[in-house]
C-alpha cells in the first residue's frame, strides 16, 4: 500500500490529491513504458481518460446509477450491460467461425509458415473465445446484482463493474454509510449515517485502487464508535491519545500498488501482478 496522511486537509482536498495523484502515475507511465505497455496490449487510449475531471458522485446516488434508475450522460448502466452481453455472444460466433476456417485451411496443406500463422491466430481466438464465454456466463449475475442492490451495503466486484461502465474515466464514489465503513472515518455533518469517506474506482472492470477519508478528531466520537464496532478499547488507547491532547483537521489514503499495477497494465488476474503470490499450495516464494 502507499499510504499519504495529509495534516489540515477535509475530504474534498483529499480527493483534489487522490486525482491529481492518479493522473501523474498513469501519465508518466504512459510516457515512459510505451514499449512494455504494447508488448502487453494495453489499449493506451482508454488510460488517456485520465485526462478528464474524474466524476465525483455520493453513495447514495451511485447506487441509483448502479440500479439503471439514473443515468450519466445518457448511459444507463443496465443497458450498457445488456449490450455488452448481445455483443459478446456476436463475437463469441464470429470468433468460433474464424477458428472453424483456419482449421480447415490448415487441414487443405498450406505452407509452413502460414501454417504457423494459422496456428498462432486460433491460440489467441481460443483465449477470446474463452474470456468472452465468461462474460456471457457473469453478465446476466451482475445485472441481477446490480437491479437488486440493497441500500447500505458495500459494493462487490460486479457491482463495481456495472457502476464503472457509465464513465470513461476513475470515478470517487464518497459519503459512505457509517455502518459499513471504519471507525476513525469522520462523519457528515448533520448526518451521522454517512461518514467522510471516498473510494477510487477504475474503469474496464478494474475496480477499487484507492480507499481513503478525513480522519475523526473529536475525542468522545471515537469512543463511541470504538465501542459500536465492538473493538477492544485497549487496542486503540494510543489511536486515542493523538486526539486526546489536541488535533488538527486531517485526511488520507491507501492505494493498492498491485491493483494500480493490474489496471495499468490491463493484466486479468491481480496474482499475475505480484512477484511472488501466495496460493493455494504455494505459501512460500
Amino acid at each position: 500500500m502507499i499510504e499519504p496522511e495529509m495534516a489540515f486537509y477535509n475530504n474534498e482536498m483529499n480527493m483534489d490529491l487522490i486525482e491529481d495523484f492518479i493522473r501523474y502515475i498513469v501519465t508518466r507511465v504512459i510516457d515512459s513504458c510505451k514499449l512494455e505497455l504494447e508488448a502487453l496490449d494495453r489499449d493506451v487510449s482508454k488510460l488517456e481518460n485520465v485526462k478528464q475531471a474524474f466524476a465525483r458522485v455520493p453513495y447514495e446516488e451511485a447506487i441509483k446509477i448502479l440500479r439503471g434508475t439514473v443515468e450519466v450522460d445518457g448511459k444507463n448502466a443496465i443497458s450498457l450491460q445488456e449490450a455488452d452481453l448481445e455483443k459478446a455472444k456476436t463475437d463469441l460466433e464470429t470468433k468460433s467461425e474464424e477458428i472453424a476456417d483456419r482449421e480447415k485451411s490448415i487441414a487443405s496443406g498450406v505452407s509452413k509458415g502460414e501454417r504457423k500463422y494459422n496456428e498462432t491466430k486460433i491460440l489467441q481466438l481460443r483465449k477470446d473465445i474463452a474470456d468472452l464465454e465468461e462474460q456471457i456466463r457473469n453478465i446476466p449475475k451482475w445485472i441481477e446484482s446490480a437491479k437488486n442492490f440493497s441500500d447500505g451495503n458495500d459494493f462487490g466486484n460486479s457491482d463495481e463493474t456495472v457502476l464503472t461502465r457509465v464513465f470513461d474515466a476513475p470515478v470517487m464514489v464518497y459519503n459512505w454509510p457509517t455502518k459499513i465503513k471504519a471507525f476513525y472515518m469522520k462523519e457528515v455533518e448533520g448526518d451521522p449515517h454517512h461518514v467522510k469517506g471516498v473510494d477510487l474506482l477504475a474503469p474496464d472492470g478494474y475496480g477499487e485502487i484507492i480507499g481513503g477519508s478525513e480522519r475523526e478528531t473529536d475525542l468522545d466520537i471515537l469512543v463511541r464508535k470504538v465501542q459500536e464496532h465492538n473493538l477492544p478499547m485497549e487496542a486503540f488507547e494510543w489511536y486515542l491519545d493523538l486526539r486526546r491532547f489536541g488535533s488538527v483537521p486531517h485526511s488520507g489514503f491507501g492505494l493498492g500498488l498491485e491493483r494500480m499495477v493490474r489496471w495499468i497494465s490491463g493484466i486479468h488476474h491481480l496474482r499475475e501482478t505480484i512477484p511472488f503470490p501466495r496460493r493455494y499450495g504455494r505459501l512460500f516464494p
